[in-house]
């Protein structure tokens, strides 16, 4: 039997902690799909495409992983449809799995056969999100070492437009 894995997220953008998971899920997994999924509690700054193809090119080098866009469905239905039958979610700390476990029971009530895979941050990337990455980057940090660089580049490209938008 395959062993299918879906690693669901806004991935806005997709950070080097986010794809350290996605390259330990494929040593577990046969195939690991990371689902592009709109989360509607935050505004997003790249589009689901733009989104699609920067993280296409982040795990190029990945020979199990396939990345796809879902926007209209639950994420157990997702996982269902691609075949998936584990989910993969990481925490970063006490309060990523206080909000991570909920969400993972939720997950089990509506699909029982979905099991919910946890993985540690590595210690490098434990203290970042993509919400502090961007806040940085708007005040003129440097956040470049936390992202691949095709993801930088087009992070930094976004950021200048903004800037551009507001004078």
């Amino acid at each position: 039997m395959t062993k299918i894995a879906l690693f669901p997220g806004s991935f806005d953008p997709l950070t080097n902690g986010h794809l350290n998971m996605i390259e330990r899920s494929t040593k577990m997994f046969d195939k690991v799909i990371v689902g592009v999924f709109v989360n509607t509690n935050k505004t997003a700054l790249f589009t689901l495409e733009e989104k699609l193809v920067l993280i296409k090119a982040a795990v190029a080098h990945l020979e199990n992983v396939e990345v796809i866009i879902q926007e209209t469905k639950l994420t157990v239905e997702g996982a269902a449809e691609l075949g998936a039958t584990f989910l993969i979610r990481g925490i970063r700390n006490v309060k990523d799995y206080e909000y991570e476990k909920d969400i993972a029971r939720m997950n089990h009530h509506l699909a029982p056969d979905l099991e919910t895979v946890f993985l540690l941050a590595d210690e490098a990337y434990a203290h970042i999100s993509s919400s502090l990455l961007k806040e940085v980057l708007r005040f003129g940090g440097d956040v470049s070492m936390y992202l691949p660089d095709s993801i930088n580049q087009a992070l930094n490209q976004k950021n200048r437009e903004m800037k551009l938008n507001e004078e």
